[in-house]
């Protein structure tokens, strides 16, 4: 972590910026001072206060910082993958300036001291913001709803069981009523377990060849549509993590062109790897939902540019060799996503997949909206969160120069173009290239 150098220092003046602001929609090159946690001045050649830092951010993109929705931070429970002090690190490099955690940590956050032990940790880190997801079941085992009026009372900012599917329509309807109640998304990992059984690619072609348990994409637009059935009945947001399927994003296009309240996201990996890139065995490409087909990928790009996708997520989930470097079949799910996530998508605007503004609020003012959190603007007043990008910059993914304790990542060796050179939470520099 970075911070100025001086003490005396107490605010940012960011000089000669080229200035994004999806929400508003407006590109131009403006100076911005930051203090006291929010900008306080946007405008041309402004003064250096006294007691601010300036800082020359002229040749760089300045953005309000990337928020992610959707990523597993292991603490408690699992910090020899990761912990909250190496994922800010990682996601700060990435131009994150929030991340939502994600509830399978061991213990699951189904309570409140999780959460509040989750939120203290975090500020002891002193690095990017971090939002908590409270479980919807007890244990995460699906079966007695939490206390989820206390989760929210305790900083939750939305409940799932993440990975693990609610599969009792029951539960999930009084889980969207408690949502409802309580003003709180409900994100579902929308799997159907008993068809998707012990599936590890998508099922199909690349499945057969690779002589890989497949699982068909019916078992996501099974649940997919389940739910949205029962958003109709209780009128609660809803929200489909990391959605991967053709049948996913139409199921979801109608049903808001219907009014129903809900939103979704996707992952950069999603949008760029198919299910081909499991032939080579390369445990990294092993998540899940599984890697799909180029049709999927390319139903997900035009979701993306449309708007049907709300938001791009990373689903950073690290793991160790222990879980990795073993067969196929037996790896975990995930790979490592805060450090090449931005380059990814700055590749799709290269490609003309997306406008360079389209990415960007899919990585900011979209995430801030479909949680309700700070940020996601560089109005005045709002959040002192900014990313300054350098879109030029070229850089390779070295594996042991990641921030992340693990190196779960089929993107190693890959060269990218477009860097976060500074990222800034709170008026608090916490990284800088």
């Amino acid at each position: 972590m970075v911070n100025p150098p001086d003490p005396k220092f107490s605010r940012i003046h960011l000089r000669g910026a080229r200035l994004l602001d999806p929400k508003s929609g407006t590109e131009h090159e403006q100076d911005l001072i930051l203090g006291e946690g929010v900008i306080q001045q946007a405008g041309r050649g402004l003064m250096t206060p006294p007691d601010a830092i300036p800082l020359n951010a002229s040749g760089l993109l300045t953005v309000p910082g990337l928020i992610d929705l959707h990523a597993h931070l292991r603490e408690p429970g699992e910090e020899y993958k990761e912990d909250l002090e190496s994922a800010s690190a990682a996601a700060a490099a990435g131009g994150f300036t929030a991340v939502c955690a994600m509830p399978n940590t061991k213990p699951p956050n189904d309570t409140r001291a999780v959460t509040e032990l989750i939120l203290s940790r975090a500020k002891a880190v002193a690095g990017v913001r971090v939002y908590p997801v409270g479980a919807i079941s007890q244990g995460l085992k699906g079966e007695m709803i939490t206390e989820v009026g206390e989760l929210k009372d305790a900083g939750v900012v939305a409940i799932s069981d993440d990975g693990y599917p609610v599969m009792n329509s029951r539960l999930m309807r009084r889980a969207l009523e408690y949502g409802r109640t309580f003003g709180l998304p409900v994100v579902q990992h929308a799997e159907d377990s008993n068809l998707s059984e012990r599936g590890v690619m998508h099922e199909g072609l690349c499945s057969t060849r690779a002589g890989l348990l497949g699982q068909p994409a019916q078992a996501e637009e099974i649940l997919v549509a389940r739910d949205l059935a029962l958003v109709e009945l209780t009128g609660a947001r809803y929200h489909v993590a990391h959605i991967s399927t053709a049948g996913s994003i139409k199921l979801v296009r109608d049903a808001k062109r219907r009014g129903l309240p809900v939103t979704c996201e996707v992952t950069p990996h999603h949008l760029t790897l198919t299910d081909e890139a499991c032939l080579g065995y390369d445990t990294s490409t092993k998540v899940n939902p599984p890697l799909r087909t180029a049709k999927d990928v390319e139903a997900l790009r035009e979701a993306l540019a449309d708007g049907t996708i709300d938001a791009i997520a990373t689903d950073h989930a690290p793991h160790s060799s222990v879980e990795k470097d073993v067969e196929y079949d037996s790896a975990a799910f995930g790979m490592i996503g805060f450090e090449t996530a931005l380059s990814l998508i700055l590749k799709l605007v290269d490609q003309k997949v997306i406008s360079l503004a389209t990415a960007l609020e899919r990585l900011t003012w979209g995430p801030a909206r479909v949680f309700n959190l700070r940020g996601g603007t560089l109005n005045e007043g709002s959040a002192a969160d900014v990313t300054c990008i350098d879109l030029d910059r070229k850089w390779n993914v070295n594996i042991r120069g990641l921030r992340s304790k693990s190196q779960n990542t089929p993107f190693a060796g890959w060269e990218m173009r477009g860097k976060a050179m500074l990222t800034i939470v709170g008026g608090k520099i916490v990284h800088d290239e």
